[in-house]
Formats: C-alpha cells, structure tokens, sequence
C-alpha cells in the first residue's frame, strides 16, 4: 500500500506524469484491505425526524487502520447496507455499490439509498486517503477553481431588496426566495399576486448583474403553479424550483409546453431512475438530486453524465456538512453549469469536525488539497448509536454473470 501511494502521488504531481498517475489509479482496481468494522454515530444538534437531511455519520475502518468518513441513513438501514461491507475490498466501490443495492433483490427505494449513500462516501474517502490525493482527483482533476453558490434563508437585512442586495455583495451567485405565505394555511390562488410582488422586489435587489431563484415548493396546484410562472417570465429567475407535486414526474411533460421559466427539480429524488426521464426527454433544466440521497458519489457522478449529456445543470439541494464537503469534490471536478446551495451566509461549525472541512469565502466553496473528502471527525463530540463487525446472519442468495459481475437473483 505504502509503495502504490507513493507511486500515484508522484504520477500525479511530477510534470508530464499526469496521464500514467491517473492510469496506474485506475489499474489497481483491487487492494489488500478489507472492511473490518462500520460505526454509526447521530450528529446531537439534530433535531428532525426526517431522515431526508439526516446528517447521521459513519466511520469505515479498513483492516490497516485507515478511515473514511460519511453522512446519511437511518439506524436500521445503515445496520443492514453495513453488514454487506463486512470483509469486502474498499477499493472496489462500484461492485459494493451493486451489492448494496441488489443485495436483496428488491430495488432500494429512498430510505436505503440514503444509508447506501453514507457509506459510498466513505469508501470514496478511504480510497483517495489511501492513495494520498484528493479525492476530486479520483474524478480527473478539478474542472472549475471554486464552486459558486445559492443562498436560501440569508440573513435579513430589513426589506426584502435590502436582503437580496446584501446576498449579492457577499458574492454568492443567486439569492434563493420561497412563496409569500402566512401561518400553515396555503391558498395558492391568494399567494400568487403577493408571490409576484416579492419576486420583483428581489429582483430590485439583486440588480442587473445579479442572479435570483424561487422555490414554489410543490405548494401551487397545477393552474396556479402555470399562472405564478407566466407571471415570473420577465423577472428572468435563473431557476423556479418544484413547481408542482413530485410523485408524478411525468407531468412535466404537460407543464414544460406551457411554461419558460427555467425549472428544477430533484430535491425529494434518489437514484438515476427517479429523473432519467425528466433528463433525457429535457422536461428540466436543472437538477436537485444530492448527495447522499442519490445513493452516495458513485451515484451522483453518473447522474451528473446523464445531465452533461442533455445540457441540465447540477444545483443540488444542501444537507449536512459532510457531503457539501463532498459536493465540492464532486461539483469541481464536473463539466457544465454548476452552484452548490448554502444555507444563510455561510457554512455553520460543527463540534464533531474540523474546522476548515469545507473552505468558504465571499459566497464560494473552495476545493480541499487534503487526502480524501478533508474531513476529520472527533467521536467524542458524537452519540454513538452502534457498531458493525459482522456479516449478515441471513445468508441472501445473489447470483453472478460468469465474469464476476453481479446480477439479480
């Protein structure tokens, strides 16, 4: 191991040796390490029963003492994408990403791509400390030299064109905004003209130069969510988000002939199948699809080559601190148009990581030269919730091609 480390770092940094570093990575797509053990902590600070933003963390330890950190899952579901990992290569992240997945034949839905996403991320971790590199390395290197970003929630600073100019002077990209309401009652009739007049007070705000989003939140019924749009159509948002109910892709088929405002969509989406055919049919411009609910970095990059395929930008929605560091990874070494979403002005501190785990300045996420994700978690600042050491009890039938790959059962 400490030979192949050397090897690449300096195929990777020596001049002109680029190409044969990369390669030789690519080569060894096994290694001598073996998982020997998952812990699963819970992240005290958070409050929601929701496990779609959970920022539940887990720890991969490798048979030489190396680690690799990541977010998401549930206990349930973290307990048993975990115990498939038990005694597997590290290294050969998109075979444990299959088994994972079809491991027990029905495909994963929601709850399990989270899980799943957790631990992807940290193989993808473990792989790049392994070799010493970053890990927007293991992708090819960096496409872009920052990240920009998107504020949803910026700090008020009176009215809302105040509030708005403010966000552009703080350098992010775009000032993110959500519908006019009041108390838990939504009439989306009633809110459209009151919609309208805080839009173009953002737009005020934000200036000529600047950029603006909305997201309708799936709030507005069909009719409504047409009207708002049309409405919206000279205010040139670079983005409205979830015009309607997401459990029906296939509406957009209607909606996208009689709207132009730019659309995204993908927050409340999984895995690829969730939106290729939103991608392909070019029924969305962006998409929303984030890290881990995707089911972890394996899957988001060939979500994200679907996208570069049909001209869609990537936006994902922001979740925990782990994987916008994790994003930044990702998003930086992608082609195409890109924003990372950050709540408020800027990345909160976390007591369970250091300090810098993501860079940020003037409203832009700044690639990390550390090995790895660059994240380091102190346990102690945790709730541990349980520890992984063992196969599964039930031995689940799984079926292989001749050549070693797996199938479904």
């Amino acid at each position: 191991m400490i030979n192949r480390r050397k090897f690449v770092r300096q195929g990777i940094l020596g001049t002109g040796a680029m190409m044969l570093g990369m390669s030789s990575l690519y080569a060894d797509a096994r290694s001598d390490l073996k998982i020997t053990k998952i812990s699963h902590y819970k992240d005290p600070n958070y409050k929601k029963p929701t496990f779609n933003q959970a920022t539940d963390i887990v720890v991969v330890e490798v048979s030489d003492g190396t680690i690799g950190i990541g977010e998401g899952g549930s206990t349930e579901m973290i307990q048993q994408c975990a115990e498939l990992l038990i005694g597997e290569d590290p290294f050969r992240i998109e075979h444990l990403w299959q088994k994972v997945y079809r491991g027990y034949f029905y495909p994963a839905g929601r709850e399990k791509l989270h899980a799943l996403g957790a631990l992807d991320m940290a193989l993808w971790d473990i792989k790049a400390k392994s070799l010493n590199v970053p890990l927007y390395e293991l992708f090819g290197g960096l496409t872009r030299d920052y990240v920009q970003c998107y504020s949803t929630g910026f700090p008020r600073q009176g009215s809302l064109k105040e509030t708005a100019s403010a966000c552009m002077e703080a350098g992010f990209y775009a000032y993110r905004m959500g519908t006019a309401s009041s108390g838990d009652i939504f009439d989306p009739h009633k809110w459209i003209d009151a919609t309208y007049e805080a839009c173009r007070e953002v737009k005020e705000g934000v200036g000529e130069k600047g950029q603006w989003a909305i997201d309708l939140h799936t709030r507005f019924d069909f009719a409504e969510a047409v009207a708002m749009c049309r409405l919206l159509e000279p205010l040139k948002p670079v983005f409205v988000e979830d015009l309607i109910r997401s459990e029906n892709p296939g509406v957009y088929k209607t909606l996208r002939n009689q709207v132009k405002v730019p659309i995204a969509v993908g927050e409340h989406f999984g895995d690829r199948w969730d939106v290729n055919e939103l991608i392909e049919q070019q029924l969305i411009d962006h998409s929303r699809i984030t890290l881990p609910n995707c089911g972890g970095i394996t899957e988001f990059m060939k979500i994200a080559a679907i996208c570069e395929t049909h001209y869609v930008g990537l936006i994902p929605h922001f979740t925990g601190p782990i994987s916008t560091a994790a994003l930044v990874h990702t998003l930086g070494a992608l082609s195409g148009f890109a924003m990372s979403e950050m709540r408020g002005a800027g990345p909160a501190s976390h007591d369970y990581l250091n300090d810098d785990y993501v860079l940020f300045k003037n409203g832009k996420l700044y690639p990390n030269d550390k090995p790895g994700l660059g994240v380091e978690f102190l346990p102690k600042k945790a709730k541990l919730v349980n520890v992984i050491s063992k196969k599964p009890e039930f031995d689940h039938p799984m079926f292989r091609r001749s050549d070693g790959s797996i199938t479904n059962w």
